[in-house]
């Protein structure tokens, strides 16, 4: 049984697809969107679901206070469970593309996203993986987050021009890479150096660039 973890939707049950998906485990949610909340990325945020399945990771976000959430699923009949999904959680402002995440990145949302959840197949090829990331980034706001969810292991993924991998959790068999611009590439002129700019999340946490956790 696959859950909503916490927010206005909490504790509601979510439908999954009968196949062809991999939900996340409600684990990994949790501890996934309580580091997201500590970014400040979800109260608030316009968020993309990508590669969405039950649409979990996006109507979590919705649970917990995201403006707009946008799932994007090219499976019709996981699509289809999306939108029930939502009709049964009744929460607001979140729309459903039935499409595939390759070609939904290559139009411009009317405004940036503050975050973008990425969970593809675990058999997407990195090379597949990196451009979607790639397609992606030029529509994520400045202090946007990329959150890249792989089999632990996979390889780090390939960041966009001007990205970089700020932080790396591990929750069993599965891996979360963090994603943020590097603090050139939100701001060629600053010269205070990362605390001023893309890296400063990590830097005020005192975090390593890639951190493990059990």
């Amino acid at each position: 049984m696959t859950r909503i973890v916490a927010g206005a939707a909490g504790g509601r049950t979510l439908q999954v697809p009968r196949r062809g998906t991999r939900p996340t485990s409600e684990r990994v949610r949790e501890a996934l969107f309580s580091r997201l909340e500590h970014l400040g990325v979800v109260s608030g945020a316009r968020v993309l679901d990508l590669y969405a399945g039950s649409g979990a990771l996006g109507l979590e976000a919705a649970s917990r206070g995201a403006v707009a959430v946008t799932l994007v699923e090219s499976s019709r009949d996981a699509a289809e469970v999306c939108r029930r999904n939502v009709a049964t959680l009744g929460l607001r402002d979140v729309t459903v593309a039935a499409e595939r995440a390759e070609k939904f990145v290559q139009r411009r949302p009317v405004a940036p996203w503050d975050l973008v959840l990425v969970d593809p197949p675990y058999d997407v090829a990195e090379p597949d993986l990196g451009k979607v990331l790639a397609d992606v980034a030029p529509a994520v706001a400045d202090d946007g987050v990329l959150a890249v969810e792989r089999s632990s292991r996979s390889p780090e993924p390939t960041w966009p021009a001007g990205w970089e991998g700020v932080e790396r959790r591990v929750y069993g068999e599965t891996v979360v890479w963090f994603g943020e611009r590097t603090p050139a590439a939100t701001d060629p002129s600053d010269t205070a150096g990362p605390d001023a700019a893309a890296g400063t999340r990590a830097a005020a946490d005192g975090l390593a660039p890639r951190v493990d956790e059990d």
